[in-house]
This record gives C-alpha cells, structure tokens and sequence, in this order.
C-alpha cells in the first residue's frame, strides 16, 4: 500500500501542499478552520509524517545515539533502561552501540552517529575521557558520559552524570575498618576506567584516614568481570599473609571472587569479608548476601537523557552531576577471626 503525500492530502483539501505542510506543523499561518480540517482529512487518509523529511525540515533526527561497554553488562542494561523510558517519553528514539571498551572504537562508534546525525551521544563508563574535547570541537554534538567526568577545563558540549565514587568507597572502608579488618585488599579493574581509579582512591583514603599503611601487594586488578575477579582473588590467597577482607570494583568481580573462596573451602564472612559495587540484582540472591554499593543506576540513565534534553532544547543545564551512592550491609562482611 503506497503512503499517502502531503501532496495527496492537498488534493483532497483543494490546497496547495505548502499550505497542508504548514497546517500539519500548527503554523500560524493558516486559519484555524482550515487547518483543522486539513488535519482532520490527514488522519482519515492513514497520513504518517515522514521522519527524513521532518528531520530535514527541522535540522533534528529525534534520535539519540548510546555508546555503552557492553550489553551483556547488568548494570548497563539498568542504565539503558532509564536512558531509553525518558527518550520515549519525549518522542525521541535510542540508537544503541557496543564499544567492547576499546578506546578506538569507542570514538568511532561516536563519528558514525555523527554521521546519521544524532541530536545527541550518550557514553557510558567511557575510557576515552578527555579525548572528547578536540572530538567534540570538530563535531559540535552533545554529548553526556555516564560514570565518567570530563576534564576540569570545561566544554560546551560535554556534561557528566557519575556516582560519588570516592565518598562510596570511603564508606566501604569505613564499615570494614570498624568491622576490626586492617589487612584489607582491593580488586580492581585493568581496562582503566576513571570509576576504578576513584574506587582505588576512596580504597587509600580509607586506609589513610585509619593510619594504616598501603600495602601495594595487596593490590591486583581483574577485568570487572567474574573471570577476572576469581584469578585476582587466586593471586591474593596465594600471599604468605591473605587479606582478611577484599573490597572488589564492582559486584562482577566480586562474584568470581566469592567462586574462588568456595573452591577452597574459604567460609565468607567467618574466614574473609568481601564487598562489591554497583548493587545489581544477583547481588541479593548470591550465597552469603552480597555488601555493596547500590547505584540508583536508571535513576541516572534518565538523568543523562533529562540533560541531553535540556542541552538539546537549548536550555542551560548542570555540566557534572555527582549521584550518592548507598552502602547495603548484607551477609558478606562481619569482624575478622581474632
């Protein structure tokens, strides 16, 4: 079935097509009777406006493109999810792209939404950081990063939704601190995310606050994955002196290091305390419950669409938005053996 034109609409209204295209876009210059029943034979003709031809008109595509690390990822899918309600609720359109936390394909995936003419980029957990600036110089697209603050010298067209990473992981080592551990360990993240390195450093805050000294053996980094998180817990246990409490990057690494713990018959929290980060879902069904940090994280995808909006629309908007994480004390983390 052939659409139906404006042109076929101007026939029926014995109007020029100018005149349909104006009505159908509440121009005022068209009388209110007439437009309203230009409208009106519109809809009776099943007419659907054409997004190319809107886009073309209007300079906007109502489309925004989403970079993230993963889709595999739980705590991306949440943050999607937030991303994807508030752009349909606004009449735009989400177009979704998976980096695998490449930095070169990263920026690329950004050039070819630039070439479908997004309205605007959102990135999340980027490793490109401040690489933007130039990039976005040239290209003049906002774009608002997830988990990962711009630099300090400020550009127009990049703003920032993240957690309060330091202020989070000071609490973790707080709790673990006042539980009585002092030989504390932290799983980190070799793919060099700005989130791990301010993790890491709440970890060291943490230890200095308490005056206990940073031990870098304690120190090893996986991938922010299960896989990764058993093979650092490995080396950590393989230590003359094992740390009595881990304190992983994120609930991912956490996992594969409660596996590893199992494997050796290692009891969780009697023997080793452990933490993660990020809250997600499994985090409440793992055997003990898991202590973490829970990210309001689809409270912060929409947060990233709500600024892209208002960045969009013209409207001046907060550059660096800073989120409060929650410490969730569960089953995991308890005083180390005397």
């Amino acid at each position: 079935m052939q659409q139906v034109s404006i042109k076929d609409i101007a026939r029926a209204a014995n109007v020029s097509h100018p005149t349909v295209s104006r009505a159908l876009s509440h121009s005022p210059l068209v009388k209110g009777e007439t437009a309203e029943r230009i409208r009106q034979i519109a809809v009776s003709m099943g007419y659907r406006p054409s997004a190319i031809a809107r886009s073309l008109a209007t300079k906007k595509t109502k489309t925004i493109g989403v970079v993230v690390t993963s889709i595999a990822d739980p705590f991306i899918a949440d943050v999607v999810s937030g991303i994807e309600e508030t752009a349909n609720d606004h009449g735009y359109s989400v177009f979704l792209a998976n980096s695998n936390a490449n930095p070169d394909r990263e920026v690329k995936v950004v050039h070819s939404f630039h070439e479908r003419r997004v309205d605007g980029i959102i990135v999340t957990a980027s490793r490109v950081g401040a690489l933007y600036v130039p990039l976005l110089s040239q290209l003049k697209v906002p774009i608002v990063l997830i988990n990962n603050q711009h630099p300090d010298e400020p550009d127009q067209f990049i703003y920032s939704v993240m957690i309060d990473n330091l202020k989070a992981s000071t609490q973790v080592m707080e709790h673990l601190i006042g539980l009585g551990h002092r030989r504390i360990a932290y799983i980190g993240d070799q793919a060099g995310f700005q989130s791990d390195t301010e993790r890491f450093a709440g970890y060291r805050q943490g230890l200095a606050f308490a005056d206990y000294p940073f031990l870098p053996e304690l120190v090893v980094h996986g991938d922010g994955k299960p896989e990764g998180g058993r093979q650092a817990m490995e080396r950590l246990l393989a230590l003359p002196m094992p740390p009595t409490a881990v304190f992983c990057y994120n609930d991912m690494s956490a996992l594969g290091a409660l596996r590893t713990l199992y494997g050796h018959g290692i009891n969780v929290p009697d023997d080793i305390s452990i933490v993660g980060f990020d809250d997600l879902s499994i985090a409440s069904f793992t055997s003990p419950l898991l202590t973490t940090v829970g990210q309001p994280k689809q409270q912060m995808g929409r947060m990233a669409m709500e600024t892209m909006l208002k960045l969009i629309s013209g409207v001046d908007s907060k550059a660096n938005i800073k989120v409060e994480g929650e410490l969730i004390i569960r089953e995991s983390t308890a005083p180390p053996k005397s």
